[in-house]
């Protein structure tokens, strides 16, 4: 079965081929002889009711500096596609919303991973907020006076952006730290939206674990661990990867989650745990399997092109 695949994403010249999920995507879809078309959200138009898309077609191979080829420029009507990877980095901010909702005018006539509608409704650390069982202890406002109140209950606390990425804007604010009133002046400044805070969890210093979900169900898991002085365990910030398995509480974490999961269509998730603990619920552009693949020698490339051909399969025909 030959499909024709477009990934929606950043420029593909940049990316780390040892560490990009979609790089991997790609590779793999390419192996199974799925064409391929590259196009980025700013090239995305929609007229007369017709979403299309200005990209080129690529071909990958696993080689630095030499990874991609691009063909020439062209136009396509996204329904010409029987795949669309949703690929872009966050942040999730109005341009990401937009993409969304054109996305919605293909899918699922063309196949979406994941589900346009369902990522718009399912910002990583607010679809969280629907576990409540599983999360830490969490407050999600502006109000200075709410977020006071929450670090004198909890006094070692997580301040960050609520629609932030990468661990870009997370502070570890310490029952001595005196910078709390300036940290919320800076976010409601540069940003109109909440800020959330949470309670901070010591077991972070042991690791941060990313594991991921295929249509629901656990592949596999990479502990980040922080590097010392670091309260973020995020790789590109310095964090380092370690081989890992999953505990029993991390599974019914999976388990309580996959269900849901799978009926909003979110195909490729990945979610953090820290302790006992699930803190994010990332569906825009999970990362991690070329990091997990090579730990435990498991294809989780394949296992989500085998996920994805068996949705495309019962997909309505376009």
């Amino acid at each position: 079965m030959s499909l024709a695949v477009a990934i929606q994403m950043d420029p593909i010249e940049p990316v780390n081929i040892d560490a990009d999920s979609s790089f991997a995507l790609a590779l793999e879809a390419q192996r199974r002889g799925h064409t391929l078309f590259h196009y980025m959200v700013p090239h995305m138009s929609f007229a007369h009711s017709v979403v299309r898309a200005r990209g080129r077609p690529m071909t990958v191979r696993r080689e630095r500096g030499n990874h991609a080829t691009l063909g020439p420029w062209e136009t396509r009507d996204l329904l010409d596609f029987d795949v669309i990877l949703m690929r872009q980095d966050p942040p999730f901010d109005m341009g990401y919303i937009t993409a969304t909702h054109m996305l919605e005018h293909v899918h699922p006539r063309t196949l979406v991973v994941n589900d346009p509608a369902h990522v718009r409704n399912a910002p990583e650390k607010l679809f969280v907020t629907h576990f409540p069982e599983l999360m830490p202890p969490t407050l999600i406002t502006s109000d200075p006076a709410e977020i006071a109140a929450f670090r004198r209950e909890h006094r070692d606390i997580i301040m960050k952006p609520l629609f932030g990425n990468g661990g870009a804007g997370v502070f570890h604010i310490t029952p001595e730290d005196e910078n709390l009133n300036a940290l919320l002046e800076m976010f409601t400044q540069r940003a109109r939206e909440p800020v959330i805070v949470q309670r901070y969890l010591p077991e972070v210093r042991e690791g941060d674990k990313r594991i991921i979900l295929v249509d629901g169900v656990a592949a596999g898991g990479v502990l980040r661990v922080p590097a010392k002085g670091e309260a973020r365990a995020n790789l590109h910030v310095g964090g380092t990867a370690m081989k890992t398995t999953l505990t029993k509480r991390e599974r019914e974490i999976c388990e309580a989650i996959g269900p849901e999961l799978r009926k909003r269509g979110q195909v490729f998730v990945g979610i953090d745990v820290i302790g006992d603990y699930l803190t994010e619920i990332n569906v825009t552009s999970p990362t991690g399997i070329q990091e997990i693949s090579r730990f435990d020698g498991t294809d989780l490339a394949a296992q989500l092109w085998d996920a994805i051909e068996l949705r495309r399969s019962a997909a309505p025909r376009r």
